[in-house]
């Protein structure tokens, strides 16, 4: 009976998580919704007077004279203007779309040739039969670099694996998948997803101070030392949670099946790109490091000879290009899958042409922060919700774990990153800076939200993918037995990983990125 009480509750609870994302429009129309409802809310709160004390300095930009913060509206001629003449500027200048396009060409680059591909299969299949499960966690973490290839390759390669090694085929899948999608912000490397997230929210953090710059590398030491909790955690899981409930599985492989497996494999040929790939990746890595190491490096801050606000630092996104691209290249010259300079060409062009969406939704992304940031009513809700966080006594790790607690939420209803971080950080990062937090901190700490809940959630973009997957060895499958057998996953990801951030930032105070900050003072 208590069995039977679990399990409804389980199902009520995801028909209702389904219930509240199928209710929610496309992301594109959401924006315009919201845009909308902002337009409407500043002619409002004009009109009523709302306003706030400002809490900055006499003197600091933005401040007006009396100290008081107003909401100015949009719905009046002055208004109209201001959007009509910015609408083209507020997309063209939107911060996450020039560094997001110019990583995506090496990407580009790197995935067309094969290099991507190659790597993650080396990972999984090299590895000794023992470290197969944390050797699938681990390259589904670090598929993330590549977009959905991790989705598209390395989820139903991992089932067959499983599956030709005697061990349930979805315990394989679970283990890509949570690390795939689980482990979404966590990576040994910047991938394309730190420009654009960072974007966002130096857009939202100008709210506050117009002149705080939040770089790429924000959350990299944070994000590395995550990937090796996420590998151990999700092999954990796995091999005494997951796969035990699973039990044994009776299926042969199919002759689809041992043909994808054939496939899958390593040839002598893209062992020999993968050689001088490497060679290349360190090759470049050294040089520069080279620039950066030594005291009088190129690439150090010219005033302070220190990395913090550096060249180095301020072309990260270069430097996230070149790394992709020229060991992509050298790795296709080497298998043949570039052969000139127009191979090149169209792999960039390729890629290029896979971001039709993401250049709509940003575009009404840009317009909806901009608007938002004109009205002022970012500014009063961040003044007025910082002093309401004041007075519950709210602060540090708590304040953190409710934030963290927050995004995962959202997150089930709301599967993209850069959508779902386009309308809470315009409100989330001048609140808590307020507070007395820097933009940095608080970006890793949505970075944990918006992973954990992925697994569990029907709305995120490739779980129909993931489910076709799944019914394929388990005919009576439905959402509730993929949700089921990720939850324990996503649990142990968002307590594991929230502890972690409160160890890292309010126990030993060590920074989440090069020269990121761990507090703000307004």
């Amino acid at each position: 009976m208590a069995v039977e009480k679990i399990q409804s509750k389980e199902s009520k609870f995801l028909r209702t998580v389904e219930w509240l994302g199928n209710a929610l429009p496309h992301p594109v129309t959401l924006f315009i919704i919201l845009i909308a409802l902002l337009l409407l809310t500043s002619a409002l709160g004009e009109y009523f007077g709302i306003s706030a004390l400002d809490p900055r300095p006499e003197g600091a930009k933005g401040r007006s004279a009396d100290g008081v913060i107003y909401i100015v509206s949009l719905l009046n001629q002055e208004g109209l203007i201001k959007i009509l003449t910015n609408l083209v500027k507020n997309f063209t200048n939107f911060a996450p779309l020039g560094t997001v396009l110019v990583a995506m060409l090496g990407v580009g680059i790197a995935e067309k040739s094969g290099l991507i591909s190659a790597a993650m299969r080396l990972v999984v299949l090299k590895a000794p039969r023992k470290l197969t499960t944390l050797a699938i966690v681990f390259a589904g973490i670090m598929s993330n670099m590549a977009a959905e290839l991790g989705y598209l390759v390395l989820i139903p390669l991992a089932a067959i694996i499983f599956h030709s090694l005697g061990r349930h085929p979805l315990a394989g899948l679970a283990a890509a998948f949570a690390g795939v999608s689980g482990g979404y912000s966590a990576n040994l490397l910047l991938g394309t997803i730190d420009p654009l997230l960072a974007g966002i929210t130096q857009q939202a953090a100008q709210i506050i101070n117009p002149n705080y710059v939040v770089g790429a590398e924000a959350n990299w030491y944070f994000m590395f030392v995550s990937t090796f909790l996420i590998s151990i955690i999700g092999y954990f899981i796995t091999e005494k949670i997951v796969e035990p409930q699973l039990g044994e599985y009776k299926g042969s492989l199919s002759q689809q099946e041992i043909e994808q497996q054939h496939s899958a494999s390593i040839t002598p040929l893209e062992r020999r790109g993968l050689f001088f790939a490497g060679l290349t990746f360190l090759f470049c890595s050294a040089l520069l490091a080279l620039s950066v190491v030594p005291e009088n490096g190129i690439l150090r801050n010219p005033t302070t000879g220190l990395v913090t606000g550096s060249p180095f630092l301020k072309s990260i996104v270069v430097f996230i290009f070149v790394l992709f691209a020229i060991p992509g290249i050298v790795y296709g010259l080497v298998v043949k899958s570039i052969r000139s300079d127009k191979d090149v060409v169209n792999a960039m062009t390729e890629i290029m042409s896979s971001l039709g969406l993401y250049l709509v939704i940003i575009f009404f992304a840009s317009q909806f922060i901009a608007f938002f940031n004109w009205t002022n009513i970012g500014q009063i809700i961040a003044v007025k919700g910082a002093n309401f966080l004041n007075q519950l006594g709210l602060h540090g790790g708590l304040l953190f774990i409710g934030f963290i607690l927050i995004c995962a939420f959202i997150n089930l209803m709301i599967g993209s990153a850069s959508a779902q971080w386009a309308v809470t950080a315009p409100i989330f990062v001048p609140m808590l800076m307020l507070a007395g937090y820097a933009p940095e901190v608080i970006q890793a700490a949505y970075r944990i939200g918006d992973s954990v809940t992925n697994i569990i959630t029907p709305m995120m973009g490739y779980f129909g993918l993931i489910m076709a997957t799944v019914i394929k060895y388990k005919k009576d499958a439905g959402v509730g037995t993929l949700v089921s057998m990720m939850l324990p996953y996503s649990i142990s990801f968002l307590i594991a990983w929230s502890a972690l951030f409160f160890v890292w930032v309010f126990v030993f105070g060590l920074p989440v990125g090069p020269g990121s900050a761990m507090f703000y003072t307004p």
